[in-house]
């Protein structure tokens, strides 16, 4: 385990709130041999190139023949974005300790009792779709029959790879990560931008993220936050 992580409770607007961070990749190195020990190292390994081979089709500006096609490789390239979303959640498998920054108008007590719902859920949500796509990869296995890659079962294995991992990183965040806080004022002026059309905030929440050295963070925030035009 890795001693310390810093977490970011990031204000969406309305309330609510997102848990983000940028984690090291999970992505699997081209030419990386797969691991010999432990089944769910090398089921990961397994799942995770198959299924890069499958966005990279997708993603390859080639378009897919007939509708099937076009909707098999929307779905995929639809799922791949919301997979780099639990990225947070698969990061904080690795840690024993973790900061929450949090926004400066909100107290210790409520940020923490966020986090905390936060992660609740999310044990939640991924164990459920952890059974429900292990049971769909299972019910795919009929299209071994059919002649080509069988791209359903690697995107269910993936999914139900993506959801162990969110949920591993929840349970690890619950249970045995300490926490402590930090309050900082970026956030609290970023919880503020999230009630102003997108045109508007756009080069602030640029700067923003730049001040943070997170330089993902505003594309995470406009897919995340309040949709105004």
């Amino acid at each position: 385990m890795i001693a310390s992580t810093l977490v970011y409770l990031v204000p969406v607007g309305s309330g609510r709130f997102e848990l983000y961070s940028e984690a090291p990749d999970d992505d699997v190195p081209v030419g990386a041999a797969p691991p010999t020990d432990g089944f769910w190292k090398r089921t990961i390994h397994n799942a995770q190139v198959k299924w890069d081979e499958v966005v990279g089709t997708a993603r390859g500006g080639q378009a897919a023949a007939g509708w099937f096609g076009r909707l098999r490789d929307r779905t995929i390239c639809r799922a791949a974005e919301s997979i780099a979303e639990q990225r947070t959640l698969w990061g904080l498998r690795h840690f024993t300790a973790a900061t929450l920054v949090h926004p400066s108008d909100l107290p210790d007590a409520p940020a923490a009792d966020a986090r905390d719902r936060l992660l609740a859920h999310a044990r939640q949500h991924h164990g459920k779709w952890l059974a429900i796509d292990t049971a769909l990869l299972v019910v795919s296995g009929i299209f071994m029959l059919v002649p080509g890659p069988n791209v359903l079962a690697y995107y269910f294995a993936f999914r139900a790879v993506g959801h162990y991992l969110s949920w591993r990183g929840a349970q690890q965040a619950l249970d045995r990560i300490t926490w402590g806080l930090r309050p900082d004022a970026a956030l609290a002026e970023l919880g503020q931008l999230a009630a102003l059309p997108r045109a508007a905030r756009a080069s602030r929440v640029d700067a923003i993220a730049a001040a943070l050295n997170l330089p993902r963070l505003a594309a995470f925030f406009e897919r995340t936050a309040v949709p105004l035009s």
